[in-house]
């Protein structure tokens, strides 16, 4: 049986913590178009965000040597 392919779309999106979670790197509706949303929003944007539980073992899945 051949080696397991790493998932490079999920590499480039997900980075592994020292806990084993997944931290996503960017957010979606932050890159352009910022002057007609409110600071508010704007600030929730910033940042990183957990992947979720349920998505935690498809992504481990996904990157299998990360």
């Amino acid at each position: 049986m051949g080696k397991m392919k790493t998932h490079k779309g999920t590499k480039k999106r997900f980075k592994k913590t020292a806990k084993g979670k997944f931290k996503k790197k960017g957010k979606a509706f932050a890159s352009h178009l910022m002057t007609n949303k409110s600071g508010n929003r704007k600030r929730k944007l910033r940042g990183g965000e957990m992947a979720s539980k349920a998505d935690s073992k498809r992504i481990s899945e996904a990157l299998p040597y990360e």
